[in-house]
């Protein structure tokens, strides 16, 4: 498809009701540096740096979904314990009700830790206890789906093989869905794919189709086949296989089908790119899209979201930007309103660009700030300036700054060759825009060692970088100004 047509699609999707029933994980992932080996034992140490939780299995769906504005129902359990208290308050942060995920007192709720230096994964170590629902629970689920799936333009199955989706389970939202004409996307577990009876459809990677089927797939032109006959043992009415590198390959029971080459410019991190396929098929069949239409906009958004660390999700104007918009008013200033930030930065990721940011007044540029941007641009390929606003720069200079407006500083800071993008901030320090745009790089000048540079644990937490300039001395926007007023005195 055309840019224009995916553009009109991602534009016209509105907000599809979908339903995800699936298992519940908590994604931990430690990082640090490795420095040395223990003297214990011929293994590396990890000098741990960051303790970061994420959603993980169903919830990152969930995650995906509501990053692209998807109403969201979820139906899961999670343990009484700390873990899962802490589950349910990151789902209510992402405003997903908890009415439909049962606590049950006897239940250890699934973690997965991962170990990570730099960008590669040390260790996984997994907490779980995988059981089907204790029977009141079970009851109330059963009791929950009809009204919940009547509900729903989507219903999606999460299957990781903890416990939640048994037989019967399955065959019940199966039955309540095709009798509402709801579509079922399952993300399958296992080799018996016959559990699946009657599903919409199925999204298994190329390994897990190969374990299902008792055969390797090396080549493209074995496929075809191979969707046929997951359709028949599942009597679905579509499958889906996502290839990793060779994009994903899609099939339905009227013998139609397409390989959507991949959208990824850099491949950091594969996890939960499952996880965001079938939540965007999901949405895109909710929104009423044709299927080839929906995995096209799926391969997009897994093209985003490789290229970065853990699981993660995309927004709409991420994914506008992945299928082709461009700045409404184009160069290089950004709104920072109104999704342009993110279009431009989720632009870049998809071509494997690695993003540097600073920040600054530059009141009255000088050759150390020309030195100082150059250096900066060094440390990476693309590099954002933020910019205080004269109200911010009124409050950190005084009431006679700046001397420039901010028009003329975006203007004369997008004219340097060095300036990827100029985008601008009203507070007083540059926090929120740095978290808005997590860059690789972070730079500062030198002086700043012994102050503190904002955004810094930020950035290191996200797998990026601090990196502090060297000034060019004598520079200075005050030194000139004072010159410029000896000189008319």
């Amino acid at each position: 498809m055309q840019n224009d047509e995916l553009i009109d699609l991602v534009e016209g999707l509105g907000t599809p009701r979908v339903l995800i029933v699936g298992d519940l994980i908590l994604d931990r992932y430690i990082t640090g540096d490795v420095r040395r080996i223990s003297p214990e034992a011929p293994i590396a140490v990890l000098a741990a740096q960051h303790d970061e939780l994420r959603l993980g299995g169903a919830g990152n769906v969930c995650a995906n979904l509501c990053s692209m504005d998807a109403r969201v129902e979820l139906i899961s359990v999670v343990g009484d314990d700390v873990l899962g208290r802490r589950m349910v308050s990151m789902l209510a942060e992402l405003e997903i009700g908890n009415a439909g995920v049962e606590v049950e007192h006897e239940r250890q709720t699934t973690e997965k830790t991962r170990f990570v230096s730099g960008v590669n994964q040390m260790l996984r170590v997994d907490w779980e206890e995988t059981r089907p629902l204790e029977p009141d629970s079970l009851l109330r689920l059963f009791a929950r789906l009809p009204k919940s799936i009547a509900a729903a333009d989507a219903v999606i199955l999460s299957d990781y093989g903890k416990g939640l989706l048994t037989d019967d389970v399955i065959a019940a939202v199966v039955k309540i869905a095709r009798e509402n004409g709801v579509p079922v996307l399952v993300d399958p577990k296992g080799n018996d794919y016959s559990r699946y009876r009657g599903a919409t459809l199925v999204t298994p990677n190329r390994k897990e189709a190969e374990e299902a089927l008792g055969r390797s797939l090396e080549q493209l032109s074995d496929l075809p086949a191979a969707g046929d006959k997951l359709m028949e043992v599942a009597e679905l009415d579509a499958v889906v296989i996502t290839l990793g590198p060779e994009g994903i390959y899609w099939r339905t029971k009227a013998g139609e089908d397409w390989r959507t080459p991949t959208e990824a410019k850099k491949v950091f991190d594969v996890v939960g790119a499952g996880d965001t396929v079938i939540a965007h098929i999901a949405l895109g069949l909710g929104a009423g899209l044709k299927l080839g239409a929906a995995v096209e906009l799926a391969n997009h958004a897994a093209g985003i979201v490789v290229g970065r660390a853990g699981a993660a999700a995309v927004t709409r104007a991420e994914l506008l930007a992945a299928v082709g918009r461009r700045r409404v008013g184009g160069g290089k200033v950004l709104n920072s309103e109104g999704g342009e930030l993110e279009a431009q930065i989720a632009e870049w990721r998809s071509e494997g660009r690695r993003i540097v940011f600073t920040n600054g007044c530059f009141d009255v540029l000088h050759a150390g700030h020309v030195q100082y941007l150059r250096y900066a641009r060094s440390c990476g390929e693309r590099l954002i300036v933020g910019l205080n606003d004269d109200a911010s720069v009124a409050r950190l200079k005084g009431p006679t700054r700046p001397v420039n407006s901010l028009g003329d500083r975006k203007l004369v800071l997008a004219a340097l060759e060095m300036v990827d993008a100029v985008v601008d901030f009203g507070e007083d320090t540059p926090k929120n825009v740095i978290e808005r745009i997590t860059p690789d790089v972070l730079v500062k000048g030198e002086d700043w060692r012994d102050k503190g540079v904002v955004g810094s644990e930020w950035v290191e937490k996200h797998g990026g970088r601090v990196v502090l300039a060297p000034l060019l001395e004598g520079r200075s926007t005050t030194a000139i100004l004072a010159k410029a007023n000896e000189a008319g005195a």
